[in-house]
């Protein structure tokens, strides 16, 4: 069967659009022929759950799930009652860009904070944690953060163990939504438990499609008595896949060795390379710090509209014109070296 697309034509838009590693393929292929028992009582499932634990820790226990809503919804479900809230920043995935799953699917209330950078920090956690034993108002339960956040920016090992002591002081727990966390590790040049288990962290969502892997993401319980009901949770959600063996292979893969790392190294490197070579494009402006593989400009209108036809991309902010531009795993510096001579030319036009 022949591409239905040119496989050489790389976007800009989302990590998304990159297709599979070729080491991941390797790993499905391998999992596949004969027989293994479903739902997760297979090798695989067990040998990814070893993998798992010695990223994260003895304790910790993972649970493959189909995407990212479904990790963030079954992981806060897991973490809250039905009268507790989750605080988040307000430019959080969970409130901006999961079509309202958590609180549609989940019936759980966000309370979001306003942020500059999209990161919460202790003060701005106060503005929602309030009201306790008020029976008028949500009760706040746990706070969510993104590593990467949603704005690009990282939260360093400090500023998540401050966030973790304060919330927990506060009978809190914390969520990380990780579908960028090997980006931020990679970033920081620090183990994937520095930026998780070693700092607080009690339940991870962590991601798997936009590092690589064919889909899958994970819900990682990272202190047991912080999630119950995971199983249950996951089964009721839609999200307990017949023959996990091929998602959980996907994650042995990737975690086993250092497959995760290199390939967040090279999105992160790309999106360095990205932002040099459009700073000095006059009347292109650089509007966040590039701290991993996302970068935000602000740019002509027109010129955003006539660079979209020929690679495919997002403006973030409709009011201001500011655009997004994420690399993969698999941008290559010819990638980014052609889109730069792309702006340059439209620039000029």
């Amino acid at each position: 069967m022949t591409s239905r697309h040119d496989p050489l034509l790389k976007a800009f838009a989302s990590d998304n659009y990159a297709g599979v590693h070729p080491e991941i393929l390797q790993a499905i292929a391998a999992a596949n022929g004969g027989h293994q028992t479903a739902y997760g009582e297979d090798v695989y499932t067990e040998a990814m759950g070893e993998v798992f634990r010695r990223h994260f820790g003895e304790q910790a226990q993972a649970w493959p799930v189909f995407n990212g809503t479904a990790a963030n919804v079954v992981s806060l479900r897991s973490m809250t009652a039905h009268w507790e809230a989750v605080i988040c920043a307000e430019s959080a995935h969970i409130h901006t860009d999961e079509g309202g799953a958590p609180e549609v699917a989940g019936g759980i209330k966000l309370l979001t904070v306003p942020t500059p950078d999209g990161k919460l920090t202790p003060e701005l956690i106060d503005r929602q944690a309030w009201g306790f034993g008020d029976v008028h108002r949500a009760q706040p339960r746990v706070v969510s953060v993104s590593n990467t956040t949603e704005l690009g920016t990282l939260y360093t090992a400090d500023e998540i163990a401050a966030i973790c002591s304060h919330a927990h002081d506060l009978g809190l727990l914390v969520h990380l939504d990780g579908s960028r966390l090997t980006n931020a590790a990679a970033a920081l040049d620090v183990p994937l438990r520095a930026l998780t288990t070693d700092v607080g962290v009690d339940v991870l969502s962590f991601g798997g499609t936009k590092i690589g892997l064919l889909y899958g993401e994970a819900v990682v319980v990272l202190n047991p008595e912080a999630a119950s009901g995971v199983d249950y949770i996951r089964k009721t959600f839609m999200q307990l896949s017949s023959k996990m063996r091929f998602v959980s292979a996907q994650f042995e893969a990737l975690l086993s060795g250092d497959l995760w790392l290199r390939n967040a190294r090279q999105a992160n490197a790309m999106g360095r390379r990205l932002a040099e070579a459009v700073s000095g494009i006059p009347g292109v402006t650089l509007t966040r710090p590039v701290e991993a593989n996302a970068v935000f400009a602000i740019l002509p209108r027109d010129v955003t509209e006539r660079l979209a036809k020929r690679f495919r991309f997002y403006t973030w902010n409709e009011a201001t014109g500011e655009v997004r531009w994420m690399c993969a795993f698999d941008t290559t510096e010819a990638d980014v070296d052609a889109f730069a001579a792309a702006l340059a030319d439209e620039m000029l036009a």
